[in-house]
């Protein structure tokens, strides 16, 4: 089933009644009781994103959302996505899971970021196809990947994909800080992690304990590493605003409503078409099967 993505970016208080989330609407207050409030059944929601000062949830309705496995994001004045709660147990045998992933050896970390490097270079090159810009030297690359992308082939990579992946005569530069269209990407991005931090509690493993990266102020380096081959779908929403001209300096409401569709996302995966929030289900439940050594291979989506 897939889960609905809900935004809230105006005054509203959310609660739970009845397995529902009840949505009440001040601005709503001119209109018949019945009108004033929207229902939702909670086991519909995968993430919910709350961008607005002014929005009440109760403690209830976290508790709710959590033990259903739905993903909150917090906005920040920018509003931009700040902070994610997620629940802290998420599947029947999470202890052993957690054992299995902490004790992976240092080759098997090392062969699984190789296979997700592999397969992100791949895919931007499968969008830089699109675009009718030459991909040989990232399919070379992609090829020259080995145990730990000890050369780095992944940043070589990057530099000449955010060459050429947009326009080039605006001299793009991949910068969290930057200007347009890096504030769209983080958005995108955000909404992304947020999707693959939930689906690893769902398999019961630790988002914090990374395959690579290692950040001790990052609570969230797992999820950082798995979405790395689903980043060129974010890409992809980005290259088509960039080519109807719709890209400004702030997010406009719009361009928030095509990324928040992220999660809903057609992907090919297996040789299926599969939304993206399910796409990354099978990921991370093929990863916790690598680290229990049940698998060898990450089942990643091939763009």
């Amino acid at each position: 089933m897939i889960k609905r993505t809900l935004y809230f970016g105006n005054p509203a208080y959310l609660r739970f009644k009845d397995e529902q989330l009840v949505i009440s609407l001040p601005e709503a207050s001119m209109l018949p009781e019945k009108d004033r409030t929207v229902t939702i059944p909670i086991e519909d929601i995968g993430v919910v994103v709350i961008d607005h000062p002014q929005i009440t949830v109760t403690h209830f309705l976290i508790n709710a959302l959590l033990e259903n496995n739905v993903a909150l994001i917090t906005c920040d004045e920018r509003h931009m996505p700040a902070g994610l709660l997620l629940p802290l147990e998420g599947n029947t045998t999470q202890s052993e899971r957690f054992k299995h992933q902490i004790n992976a050896s240092e080759p098997l970390r090392k062969q699984l970021w190789q296979q997700t490097i592999r397969q992100k270079i791949l895919n931007q090159a499968a969008l830089l196809n699109e675009q009718k810009r030459k991909v040989e030297n990232m399919k070379y690359w992609a090829d020259q990947v080995k145990s730990g992308d000890a050369e780095n082939h992944e940043a070589r990579a990057a530099a000449y994909y955010w060459g050429e992946i947009f326009d080039t005569s605006i001299d793009f530069r991949r910068d969290p800080e930057g200007l347009a269209p890096n504030s769209q990407l983080n958005y995108g991005y955000a909404i992304l992690r947020a999707v693959v931090a939930r689906s690893l509690v769902s398999s019961g493993l630790l988002p914090t304990f990374g395959i690579h990266h290692h950040n001790r102020y990052n609570a969230y380096c797992l999820a950082d590493d798995i979405m790395e081959p689903y980043r060129p779908y974010v890409d992809k929403i980005i290259v088509g605003m960039m080519n109807a001209g719709d890209i400004s300096e702030d997010l406009t409401k719009a361009q928030k409503t095509s990324l928040l569709q992220v999660p809903v996302l057609d992907v090919t995966i297996n040789g299926r078409r599969s939304p993206l929030m399910l796409a990354v289900q099978q990921t991370t439940a093929s990863l916790a099967k690598c680290f229990r050594q049940e698998i060898r291979r990450v089942e990643y989506p091939e763009l």
